[in-house]
């Protein structure tokens, strides 16, 4: 008998959105082109094997032009703006003279160390909004809101527009794209793009804001019979936990962090959090239909965005060559296996997840 965590079916929308904030915690350790180029394969990689069907699957495609625009014009901002600092001048753009305690320039010289520093950080943040745009196109946005936690409910109304707007405006595109079409009109270009832009926007902000009365209809984020007491102490929890947390990643993201301001914090603060939830689901007392199943296919999805982001943030704290491309001089970075192998296993997820279900035709695609 086949096992049910092999028949086809969606996996758990929390384990694709830790897989990818796995990648995207490595991606921040480090400013190798050569380990960011193989993260933003392996997200490729999943995305295309696991894909599903639907109108927000698309978005990971608008997620890599985004990406794309952000290396460009990181770059840019460096040639007309950036810090002139190193000592191979690759070319001089005439320079607007500005007092030298305003910190910036316009113009002047380009530098072979400044470029290749702008070009790494710039991929960096590509790197992020790839592995972002992957959840975004592998996790569905109506089941992610219907696991958030109940100390999450207040809030939930503004998250289903923050979450859901990317992909309704993805959707949107392709409607407008079809409508001009069928018009006889132009759909790809600027010209075509000053009239999409609108409608665009306009709808999917729109179908945002529908899904988000619907919520409020429905009662998502009421309240039943609970001491203000409770209600407080499961803010308050949530709210501690969640600004540990941040502190934590950005003291295991930045080199030279103080210790505290690092795992133990961000261990601490998620365990306060998780307390949090853990009251805050008293506020709320709700059955749901069908919930998701949280199997061994989901461990081992969010197991392997922890190992590549465990390998990367320990390669980094250690100090392992070729985390850091050397800019000053410019160099060939060396490329530490550690944090390769762990990249390799980030792909694992095109293997351990469910299979998708097929469907013959196009009207039995849910919305």
């Amino acid at each position: 008998m086949r096992s049910s965590t092999r028949l086809p079916r969606p996996l758990h929308p929390v384990a694709w959105w830790l897989w990818a904030s796995g990648l995207a915690a490595a991606a921040g350790a480090t400013s190798n082109p050569v380990l960011l180029v193989a993260l933003i394969a392996v997200a490729g990689a999943v995305v295309g094997a696991r894909r599903p069907v639907t109108p927000w699957a698309s978005s990971y495609g608008a997620f890599l032009r985004i990406a794309l625009i952000v290396l460009v014009v990181r770059v840019l901002l460096y040639v007309f703006l950036g810090d002139a600092g190193g000592s191979h001048v690759l070319l001089r753009i005439p320079q607007l003279p500005l007092p030298h305690d305003w910190g910036v320039r316009i113009g002047g010289a380009v530098t072979e160390e400044g470029l290749v520093t702008s070009l790494e950080d710039g991929l960096r943040l590509a790197t992020v909004l790839v592995c972002i745009g992957a959840a975004n196109s592998l996790a569905s946005p109506a089941r992610l809101l219907k696991v958030m936690p109940g100390a999450l409910y207040e809030v939930g109304v503004a998250v289903g527009v923050a979450v859901s707007f990317a992909p309704q405006a993805v959707a949107s595109l392709g409607r407008v794209r079809r409508a001009r079409r069928l018009r006889g009109r132009r759909d790809r270009g600027l010209a075509a793009l000053r009239g999409m832009a609108v409608p665009v926007l306009e709808g999917a902000l729109e179908r945002s804001v529908d899904l988000a009365a619907a919520m409020d209809v429905r009662g998502f984020g009421r309240s039943g019979d609970v001491a203000v007491r409770t209600r407080r102490i499961a803010a308050a929890l949530t709210l501690v936990g969640v600004l540990a947390v941040c502190a934590g990643s950005y003291g295991l993201l930045t080199s030279g962090a103080p210790f505290l301001l690092g795992a133990p914090l961000a261990i601490g603060g998620s365990a306060v959090a998780v307390a949090g939830f853990a009251v805050g689901s008293r506020v709320s007392r709700r059955t749901r239909y069908r919930p998701d199943p949280w199997t061994a296919s989901e461990w081992s999805v969010v197991a392997s965005g922890v190992a590549v982001a465990a390998a990367f943030l320990v390669a980094a704290h250690t100090g392992l060559s070729g985390m850091d491309a050397a800019s000053d001089p410019t160099a060939i970075p060396d490329v530490p296996m550690l944090a390769l192998l762990a990249t390799a296993i980030a792909v694992l997820p095109a293997l351990t997840a469910p299979p998708l279900r097929l469907y013959r035709s196009a009207a039995q695609v849910p919305a």
